[in-house]
């Protein structure tokens, strides 16, 4: 069957035939390899032009073009792309330079596959030599000169220096070929040049030096000159002038500035026109220096100015050095030195004050220490206009001590260490304390910051031994010593072992009876805590009381209420003391007892009451056993013998055939031996019965026995004929087996 297609059928299907062979080819386009040439070779001179091609090997469907895409990086940085249907590309560095050096590759991208070349070295030597350039050649010192340095067509990150032989003045870094800069050069001589330098990875490649500039600059004649009149060396009260000139004959304008100087202050600053005059003291002497200023440009020139001490600084002396308060002191103010060519001793004038206010007109001053005499002292000593201040001194009279109080650091407890705090409120320091017990000193200590306490370590046996102890104080020998009271505080007696007492005492103690627990202590200071335990360890009852003794009272005890007691005591000695235990045993009330009495008498009675009812049984049962009779059971038979019992009401009759051949007791038959006797034995006829009855005890003593009675009987055949009987063949034991009724009340 044919199948006609229309056009558009035929169109769409063509397009879909190359959509998926295009596809297909894509798909099938494989990049073997990816080379990078570095042209003309990897090494090469500056200004050399140097080309780059990548080249890939790439498999591909037949009649497919793929695109390529080419990325270059120059030190694995992203340089150059491009896209493009060669299997070849081309990146050209014109005029190569030294910043082109690098690590250099390349890598082809067709659709999501990406194959990358090996990287490759591109070294480019050589850097040119930089040309510099100034804009004027004749200086004055102060002018500035602008300096050009050019390394033409260089490129990447330069940094360009200025040097003057072998001193570098001026740097700077730049992405340009050129650096402009001003320079300010010293006086004299001086030759510039400048040249550049490049950073290449780790290392740093310098140029040649540029050509060389030399500059004469014209010295500033502005040199100061320094006078001191009279003289250099001059004494207190002396006057003298210092003048500071400049030769104007070289000076362009008025702004030409002189100063003097004195190490860091500015005596005077300006000089032009005017001399320095002063009355030097000994501490100005020193360097002064003169310095002139034209715009930027500085000279100076120094002169050493001695002073000599007219007198010297007046010293403030206290005697004596310590003084307490009442005592007597005096102050004195006096100089060690003084230029005799000058001044006189007596033309030395003093003046004492007190916090500034005038105490005398004089070099001694006298007085009576106290609080109104304390305060910071100065000497003044003058003359011929020159005044000295000694130094400030402080005087503060000294305070006696005052009498000690002594007290305790925490509870004071028998047999145990406290701290004994001894202190004065005033007294100036150091202050030497002392504690005593019953006037012996039994340890000593100096106080000598005002922060810091005298402590004494102590201990006491019995409570009356703590008002034994004192504290002494003293800070001026025996004049200032003072006594403290006795020491008073409250004493702790630690709790003595306690006894635990239980009334009624614990042998006596029944249930519903009330039994009170008393925790005694021989010794102790209240308040007392006592606790109470009672049976399984546990805490009955506590309580704090003033006395040294407490009480614990159990109402109507119960057996449950027994074991073992004990209480503990303890007070702010916090010595926790425990008593002996005490074994409490609750017995049973005495009703309960006689109860019990009674319940086992009587139980004993009615023992005893079927013991005799037993007993009579018994015997009743073996007196109706002698009531045996004996009687032929058939005329035909003379060997067998019939042996009737006769019980009472209460038994049923039982007839027994004894048989000397045959027996319903016989154990076994008679042997032959047995009968061979019978005939043997020759006896009369005897008839006989014998019942063997048991001896009448006391029911009391023996057990009551339930089980077997035995009756023996002893028969004789009474017939004619004299038979030779064996009895011991002939005696048969009949032996009747009844269970005793139970006794019937």
């Amino acid at each position: 069957m044919w199948v006609k297609i229309q056009p558009s059928l035929k169109i769409g299907t063509f397009l879909l035939l190359f959509l998926f062979t295009s596809e297909e080819a894509c798909a099938e386009s494989v990049i073997k390899s990816v080379q990078l040439i570095i042209h003309p070779r990897n090494e090469v001179e500056r200004g050399t032009n140097v080309s780059l091609i990548c080249q890939a090997e790439v498999s591909h469907g037949l009649g497919s073009h793929p695109n390529y895409k080419y990325n270059f990086y120059k030190d694995f940085q992203p340089l150059y792309t491009d896209q493009t249907s060669s299997t070849d590309h081309l990146y050209s560095i014109p005029d190569a330079r030294m910043a082109h050096s690098g690590k250099y590759k390349c890598a082809v991208v067709i659709e999501e596959q990406n194959k990358e070349s090996n990287v490759k070295d591109l070294t480019v030597k050589g850097l040119q030599t930089p040309v510099l350039t100034m804009d004027k050649l004749k200086l004055r010192e102060g002018d500035d000169v602008t300096a050009n340095c050019t390394a033409e067509g260089e490129i990447g990150s330069l940094t360009f220096s200025f040097s003057n032989g072998f001193e570098e003045i001026y740097t700077a870094n730049t992405e340009s070929h050129r650096v402009e800069q001003k320079l300010r050069l010293t006086k004299g001589t001086v030759k510039i040049f400048c040249y550049y330098s490049i950073k290449l990875h780790s290392t740093i490649k310098h140029s040649d030096n540029s050509n060389v500039i030399s500059l004469d600059i014209q010295e500033l004649e502005i040199n100061p000159n320094i006078k001191v009149n009279p003289s250099a060396y001059v004494t207190e009260g002396d006057l003298i002038t210092i003048s500071c000139s400049v030769d104007t004959t070289y000076q362009r304008n008025s702004d030409l500035k002189i100063s003097l100087i004195h190490g860091h202050t500015m005596v005077s600053v300006d000089m032009t026109k005017t001399d320095y005059k002063v009355s030097l003291k000994a501490n100005d002497s020193g360097e002064y220096e003169c310095i002139s200023r034209l715009g930027d440009v500085y000279k100076s020139s120094a002169m050493n100015i001695t002073v000599k001490e007219l007198f010297s600084m007046p010293v403030l002396s206290f005697h004596p050095a310590e003084v307490f308060e009442g005592e007597r002191f005096t102050i004195s103010c006096q100089i060690k030195s003084f230029a005799s060519e000058k001044i006189r001793r007596d033309d030395i004038r003093y003046s004492i004050f007190q916090d500034k206010i005038p105490v005398i007109n004089g070099s001694r001053y006298s007085g009576t220490a106290g609080k109104a005499s304390n305060g910071k002292y100065i000497c003044v000593a003058e003359a011929k206009e020159i005044i000295k201040e000694s130094r400030r001194e402080l005087f503060e009279a000294k305070v006696l001590v005052s009498k000690p109080e002594i007290s305790v650091d925490g509870p004071v407890i028998v047999n145990e260490s406290f701290w004994i705090h001894c202190h004065s409120d005033n007294g100036s320091l150091p202050i030497i304390y002392s504690l005593k017990r019953n006037n012996v000193t039994l340890n000593r200590t100096k106080v000598s910051d005002i922060h810091e306490k005298a402590r004494f370590l102590a201990m006491i046996s019995t409570p009356s031994d703590i008002s034994s102890y004192m504290c002494e104080a003293e800070n001026n020998g025996q004049v200032s010593r003072k006594m403290s009271e006795r020491l008073h505080v409250t004493v702790i007696v630690p709790v003595g072992k306690p006894l635990l007492m239980v009334i009624p005492v614990p042998g006596n103690i029944e249930e519903g009876s009330d039994v009170t627990l008393i925790c005694n202590i021989p010794k102790g200071s209240p308040p007392i805590s006592f606790r109470f335990y009672g049976g399984s360890g546990t805490e009955i009852y506590r309580t704090t009381v003033q006395s040294n003794s407490s009480s614990y009272d159990l109402s109507a005890v119960k057996r449950q209420h027994s074991g073992n007691y004990y209480c503990e005591a303890n007070n702010q000695a916090d010595a926790l003391i425990k008593s002996d235990t005490v074994t409490v045993e609750v017995s049973l009330a005495e009703w309960k007892k006689a109860l019990i009495a009674t319940f086992c008498m009587l139980l004993v009675a009615l023992l005893v009451l079927f013991i005799v009812i037993r007993f009579k049984a018994k015997r009743g049962k073996r007196e109706m056993a002698a009531e045996l009779s004996i009687k032929p059971a058939s005329p035909k038979s003379d060997d067998s013998l019939t042996l009737s019992l006769t019980h009472d009401t209460h038994y049923s009759d039982h007839t027994v055939v004894v048989n000397n051949k045959e027996s319903v007791w016989s154990e076994r038959p008679p042997d032959v031996a047995d009968q061979d006797s019978l005939g043997s034995t020759n006896e009369g006829d005897v008839e006989y019965t014998e019942v063997v009855h048991p001896q009448i005890v006391d029911p009391t003593q023996i057990p009551l026995k339930k089980g077997t009675d035995t009756v023996y009987s002893e028969l004789q055949t009474t017939q004619g004929a004299i038979e030779h009987v064996n009895h011991q063949g002939l005696l048969e034991y009949a032996e009747l087996n009844h269970d005793l009724p139970e006794p019937v009340d």
